[in-house]
């Protein structure tokens, strides 16, 4: 008998959740950085394994909105909660729960929502800690498991998913057996372009930075794609190009090994930097640049 289970991961910024759904898949499928809120829309990921077929749904970290951005963010994560049969709360093993973490719980106890708790990046912390953080949490929640990882190394992640299938139920899968996502094709280009954007430039540049998806051409060996960056002021325009426009050629050699290794075939990259001031603060823009609060809850 087919089983399947709608599985959120949440939890704060910067605590793993994408590296997590990328190593239960296999698969690259969320992009990755030191940098907090790195992920901003609802990332699916499947796994198929024998009868059961497991959809996690990752979502950006929990956080404290400033913007329109910010408000898109945060109703994510609540849309997804609250639509989903389970969650997985991931957090950092160094750090015992805050308000985003107690928020986060009260939101299961509300809705009487079944939840794993991963213990995350017990390859820097030590025993002693990770003993401490799960004391603290289970005294604010009845998980049903507990698990420690290290979601980079892969360490833990077999258990997560044994212990995940506990959230399954009968009934005939969503997804074909081969489909690891969900995410438009256009979706996933603009991530990996943004991912080099955080992994390269400074710290005030990438949050302020969208990526677009103007031209996606297919051809029998050959993907063109046009993208258009958007920054927030000159300044960081001039920096995303660099001299002699060496950064942006860095951006564009860096995505383009990831989109070539994603779609399997040659990649024509095109990329161009265009200033919208303020563009976080603008629902229309932020709507247009692909976080449309109107698409959450379809």
């Amino acid at each position: 008998m087919k089983k399947t289970g709608f599985i959120a991961i949440v939890g704060r910024a910067n605590v793993g959740k994408s590296t997590l759904i990328n190593a239960l898949t296999g698969e690259k499928i969320a992009i990755v950085s030191k940098k907090p809120q790195t992920t901003r829309n609802r990332i699916t990921g499947i796994v198929t394994k024998g009868e059961n077929q497991y959809v996690f749904m990752d979502t950006p970290g929990m956080l404290h909105s400033h913007n329109k951005l910010g408000d898109y963010m945060v109703r994510t994560i609540s849309s997804t909660i609250g639509g989903v049969d389970a969650a997985i709360l991931v957090v950092d093993a160094d750090y015992l729960p805050g308000d985003i973490e107690k928020n986060i719980i009260r939101r299961f106890i509300k809705i009487g929502l079944p939840a794993l708790l991963a213990i995350n990046k017990i390859d820097k912390s030590s025993p002693i800690k990770v003993a401490e953080c799960i004391k603290a949490y289970s005294e604010l929640y009845d998980f049903s498991s507990v698990v420690p990882i290290s979601a980079l190394k892969n360490d833990g992640v077999d258990i997560v998913l044994q212990e995940a299938e506990k959230f399954l139920h009968e009934d005939e899968w969503f997804f074909g057996e081969d489909e690891m996502t969900e995410q438009p094709e256009r979706q996933i280009a603009a991530e990996f372009i943004r991912e080099k954007i955080l992994r390269l430039t400074d710290d005030e540049i990438p949050h302020g930075t969208a990526v677009v998806i103007e031209e996606f051409k297919e051809r029998k060996d050959l993907l063109s794609i046009r993208a258009e960056i958007f920054c927030e002021r000159e300044a960081h325009k001039r920096i995303l190009i660099g001299k002699k426009g060496e950064m942006l050629k860095k951006i564009g050699s860096y995505a383009r090994e990831d989109l070539e290794k994603f779609f399997g075939v040659q990649v024509y990259l095109n990329l161009w930097v265009k200033v919208k001031e303020n563009w976080r603060d603008s629902d229309f823009l932020v709507a247009n640049f692909g976080y449309d609060q109107k698409k959450i809850d379809e």
